[in-house]
Parts: C-alpha cells; structure tokens; sequence
C-alpha cells in the first residue's frame, strides 16, 4: 500500500484536491468530505490505467508540513 500526499484547497463553493506525485490526478466535492473520497477513487483510477498500461507507478516522495508564522 502506498501512500500519496493530497492537497485540498477551499473554493467559493466546493473543495479541490490534487496529487503532486500523480500529475493531472485532480478531483473536486461539494464538501470536504466528499472532495476526500473523490480524490481516493480519482488516485485508485489513475493507478489502474497506468498498470493496464504497464507503465511505472510513480513512488510517493512528496512531504506535507505545516509552519507556524507569527502575524
């Protein structure tokens, strides 16, 4: 099992994500929630076609943190 960082991102009226390690994996929802559960189906998808393809499943390399600024 691997695991791929997600990026959600807080729209006027929906929630985006994407995947820097899987280029074009994006999805969009209503809700965070559901923004969750779309992107798990989008990456699930893109690693399918990619095996049907036999073409190589990219590594998951990239780290998620957060920094704490003072303002």
């Amino acid at each position: 099992m691997k695991h791929y960082a997600v990026i959600y991102e807080k729209g006027e009226t929906n929630w985006g994500a994407m995947v820097p390690d899987l280029p074009g994996c994006v999805s969009i929802g209503d809700t965070f929630e559901e923004v969750q559960e779309n992107i798990k189906e989008a990456i699930q998808l893109y690693l399918e076609v990619l095996q049907e393809r036999r073409e190589v499943i990219p590594e998951p390399v990239t780290k998620v943190g957060l920094v704490a600024v003072a303002v």
